[in-house]
């Protein structure tokens, strides 16, 4: 039965969302028309019928007891002319007898009840519809008489009117939600053909938030995804770029060390040391390269002690030899991409250490976020130069200088996971005039 029903649903939203309207407004209409519009032509058709009933006995009662001919004469013309009652009479002997009942609608029906209970005598009525009239054959004691009266006498014209506003006012407010929904449903439409055309790789400009509150959500998160692929995919080209500038120079100083090597043997242990800090470097800069290009890789989101993964971040800088202090609140529990947020962290405190002496870390929860600050003492990072440094490859030091680490992904790196988390990475000036680093993550 379902299947059946999906079959026959229409596919697109539109018309579903038309049969939604539409339905509703047919079942109430159908609903009236059966419950009110029955009832009130049937009660007018009696109260109608009441009417006429009483001016054919009347009638009837005045040519029973006129003798002059001229004055029934009369009476049936002015009867004709007023009341649109045509009375004529013949011998029962010529006419067809007479079959008590009548043969038509509600109005013939109420006719008949109407004439059965003020005339004791059998009666015939039948509905022309051809001439619209109305015929009552009345056997009478002077011979059959038969009467003729127009339909009008008998219907409404309120009747009509009614039909005639449910039908208009059905077809109305139809087109009327048949209008609403195309406007509503004209911004899904533009989502879909923007999401279609950023697929086959062409940039989309031309959409903007509309509709419904739901509609502009959905187009919102559109737009904040293609900014983000569009990020991503920017910033691995970047990257590429730069791998072949920064890899050259430690791959240069290892071939002329070789070369060094094979003309001099007395420097054999200088230049192995030398050699093996090149190839600790490359495997560093390597590493960082990697971490780039996967970034938060295929890591299911799981439930998290944040605390927890900052105390193991901690100790790790501290067995290096660094002075990191941290406050946190405990539990921090929330979910996220663990390895990929230790990533994002142990980068912001690395980069903190390597330009500053001091380094203190600090978690709190702010409502719906948690806000992870870290604070050096070094020399800090002028407003102008804050958002560039989370470019690929941008170092503030002179000339992408090797000699204080990394290749320039850090913060790169660290902006990337927050974003792919909902949350965010900012830099401002710490209490003591170096960097503070804050890393505020939705929970």
């Amino acid at each position: 039965m379902m299947r059946l029903i999906k079959q026959i649903l229409p596919k697109s939203l539109f018309w579903r969302s038309f049969l939604i309207v539409l339905i509703p407004v047919v079942l109430l209409q159908g609903a009236v028309a059966i419950i009110f519009v029955e009832r009130q032509i049937e009660n007018t058709s009696r109260r109608l019928a009441v009417g006429v009933a009483g001016d054919v006995a009347f009638v009837l009662d005045a040519m029973r007891v006129i003798e002059d001919p001229s004055l029934r004469q009369w009476t049936v013309l002015r009867a004709s002319e007023a009341l649109q009652i045509n009375l004529v009479q013949s011998p029962s002997s010529t006419t067809e007898p007479i079959i008590p009942g009548y043969d038509g609608g509600i109005a013939t029906q109420s006719l008949f009840r109407a004439l059965d209970e003020r005339l004791p005598y059998p009666i015939e009525v039948q509905e022309a519809r051809a001439n619209d009239l109305f015929i009552m054959r009345i056997d009478l004691p002077e011979g059959l008489t038969t009467v003729t009266v127009a339909r009008k006498r008998l219907e409404s014209p309120t009747t009509h009117i009614f039909f005639t506003w449910m039908v208009g006012a059905a077809v109305l407010f139809t087109g009327i939600a048949v209008i609403f929904l195309r406007n509503q449903l004209r911004p899904i439409s533009r989502l879909a053909r923007a999401a279609e055309a950023f697929g086959k790789g062409r940039p989309v400009t031309w959409l903007k938030p509309s509709g419904a509150a739901e509609v502009r959500q959905a187009t919102a998160a559109f737009l904040e995804m293609q900014e983000r692929i569009t990020r991503q995919i920017t910033q691995r080209t970047e990257m590429l770029a730069g791998v072949s500038h920064d890899l050259r120079a430690p791959l240069t100083r290892m071939r002329l060390e070789l070369a060094l090597l094979a003309s001099s043997k007395s420097r054999h242990e200088a230049d192995i040391r030398a050699l093996e800090a090149d190839v600790v470097e490359m495997e560093r800069m390597i590493e960082e390269y990697l971490d780039f290009a996967r970034g938060q890789g295929g890591e299911a989101p799981v439930e998290t002690d944040l605390a927890a993964l900052l105390d193991n971040i901690v100790a790790g800088a501290s067995r290096r030899g660094a002075a990191v202090a941290l406050e946190t609140e405990r539990p921090l529990a929330v979910t996220l991409r663990p390895g990929a947020i230790k990533r994002c962290i142990t980068n912001l405190v690395d980069n903190a250490i390597r330009y500053g002496g001091g380094v203190r870390v600090a978690a709190l929860r702010y409502n719906s976020a948690i806000e992870i600050a870290v604070e050096d003492d070094g020399p800090g990072i002028a407003p102008a130069d804050r958002e560039k440094v989370f470019r690929p490859f941008v170092r503030l030091d002179a000339a992408r200088n090797p000699n204080r680490g990394g290749a320039g992904l850090g913060l790169t790196i660290a902006r990337d996971i927050a974003r792919g988390h909902g949350g965010e990475v900012t830099l401002s000036e710490a209490a003591g005039g170096g960097v503070r680093v804050v890393l505020r993550l939705p929970v």
